[in-house]
């Protein structure tokens, strides 16, 4: 489904795109009176408020909106994100020469030679002598 829709998005995009080309073999179509600019304001403001009216007419399917154009969002920003992070990673690794590149952030490895040295532990008492204290 999600497919039909992306494709008839993309569909329309592309014909409203495209100029009209009229075949020279083809008899001009005869087309509809010019708008006058007052007329053409006309009707956009009456399709404004036509549209602000909506929601008031229609709530479920505005609350529906709603959530599609939440989730829509989110998914545009997280593919913006990851987009902007492989190009980011790109433009790192080509700086770089080929090799990856040191990370933006401080190291968090704070710790001294000393402090990784394990603690000392006493002597482990022979088998014998636990034997003899418990008796």
């Amino acid at each position: 489904m999600m497919f039909l829709i992306r494709m008839a998005f993309w569909l329309g995009l592309v014909l409203a795109l495209l100029p009209s080309i009229v075949s020279s073999r083809a008899p001009p179509v005869a087309t509809q009176a010019e708008l006058s600019p007052l007329e053409a304001a006309s009707a956009a403001t009456a399709t404004v408020s036509d549209m602000r009216q909506f929601c008031t007419r229609q709530p479920e399917a505005c609350a529906v909106g709603t959530q599609a154009v939440t989730a829509f969002s989110q998914r545009a920003q997280t593919g913006a994100k990851i987009v902007y992070d492989f190009v980011i990673g790109k433009l790192r690794e080509s700086d770089a020469g080929g090799r990856s590149a040191p990370p933006s952030r401080p190291s968090q490895h704070t710790l001294t030679p000393s402090d990784l040295m394990p603690a000392w532990r006493g002597p482990i008492p022979h088998k014998e002598s636990r034997t003899n204290g418990a008796a």
